[in-house]
């Protein structure tokens, strides 16, 4: 039988492993989103911006998935979730109403990149994260904050 020390320490990891698990699935979603506007983009300089986000994301998830491993813990998503799934097939639609232009695509990354930044908020506010984790999840909002200044400066940009 377990103490309730022992008990408050398991609930815990496994808080920290679901808190990890749910941002890694939203960098599956991120990087798939961001080759998906790859796609969709027309813009050489806009294919290369989000060509280069997508590979930042795939970083993303393998600091994330090492985190897990140090925990003993195993990713668990590998695909995504619906949410994402749904946000992509929506990319498709309004970029294929609008025509396929870039202002779309950049208007669905803003709209995807804030749904990122809350939810990395959320965790790192309720989160009981270690130093190192915390400082990681840290940096890549941080990251995740400057893609949403890019890309609104690319918008305004595309306004013109």
């Amino acid at each position: 039988m377990k103490t309730t020390r022992e008990e408050a320490k398991e609930e815990s990891h496994n808080e920290i492993v679901n808190n990890l698990n749910e941002l890694l699935e939203k960098n599956y979603d991120a990087e798939k989103g961001f080759k998906k506007a790859l796609e969709d983009a027309e813009n050489p300089s806009l294919k290369n911006f989000f060509k280069k986000q997508a590979v930042i994301r795939s970083r993303f998830k393998n600091e994330i998935e090492k985190e897990l491993h140090e925990l003993n813990a195993h990713p668990k998503i590998k695909e995504g979730s619906a949410t994402g799934s749904l946000h992509r097939a929506w990319i498709d639609i309004k970029t294929a109403l609008s025509g396929n232009d870039d202002e779309s695509v950049l208007e669905e990354c803003i709209r995807g990149e804030k749904a990122s930044a809350k939810e990395y908020e959320e965790k790192l506010s309720k989160g009981h994260f270690s130093p190192n984790v915390k400082a990681m999840l840290t940096s890549q909002l941080h990251e995740i904050k400057n893609t949403i200044s890019s890309v609104k400066r690319m918008e305004d940009i595309a306004d013109d």
